[in-house]
């Protein structure tokens, strides 16, 4: 099961739909998993070094910040990104994703005097979006089709904004505190209207 599959099956988990309703055509290994319903939070995972792990909750923060909702760091984002590096990942993504995080753990340093998880916000933000400036030409962010193509060679931020998206709407805080949480939603929607301060809908925690 690639890092394609393994996220559908995090959509399913915590929508608490079908594969059909969601519109997925499971696969058999995708089939097993599910039945076995493991719980990725809590798997142990050693991919990453103390230092390095503290840079990434730090990047992880700054895409999805604590407010009067929960971070990405409440979340457990840190923790999903770094098991989808060591498990998930292909060769090509885990070595664009290991070359990132080296850029960032090396050149920042040099640059900014001290190391990534430890300067102000303001320094943090304009890192990040310089990295995305450099990308912005790529294909991941050619958002014309609703249905994303899957796209293996995604620069760094690219990874990194969709894993920490990905990570905090698929854990049980962020969806039940961050969406409405539905425990039973029983049946998909596709059009319900939403308020200009409503929040999309979770389930099935």
């Amino acid at each position: 099961m690639n890092r394609r599959e393994f996220l559908q099956c995090a959509a399913i988990m915590v929508s608490g739909l079908t594969a059909s309703q969601l519109g997925i055509a499971l696969t058999e290994e995708q089939r097993v998993y599910l039945a076995s319903a493991p719980n990725y939070n809590t798997t142990d995972v050693d991919y990453l070094s103390e230092e390095q792990r503290q840079i990434l909750a730090a990047m992880c923060e700054v895409i999805i910040p604590k407010s009067d909702s929960p971070g990405a760091i409440d979340a457990g984002v840190p923790h999903f990104i770094e098991l989808m590096a060591a498990d998930w990942f292909s060769d090509e993504e885990r070595g664009i994703f290991d070359a990132g995080m080296a850029d960032i753990e090396q050149r920042i340093p040099q640059e900014y005097g001290n190391r990534f998880d430890l300067l102000p916000p303001s320094d943090q933000l304009e890192i990040l979006e310089a990295l995305e400036e450099d990308a912005s030409d790529h294909p991941w962010y050619e958002f014309g089709n609703v249905q994303r193509d899957f796209i293996s060679d995604a620069p760094f931020i690219c990874q990194l904004k969709e894993l920490t998206i990905w990570g905090f709407f698929t854990s049980e805080r962020g969806s039940k505190e961050a969406l409405r949480y539905n425990p039973m939603p029983m049946t998909f929607d596709g059009n319900i209207p939403l308020g200009p301060n409503d929040s999309s809908w979770a389930g099935g925690f």
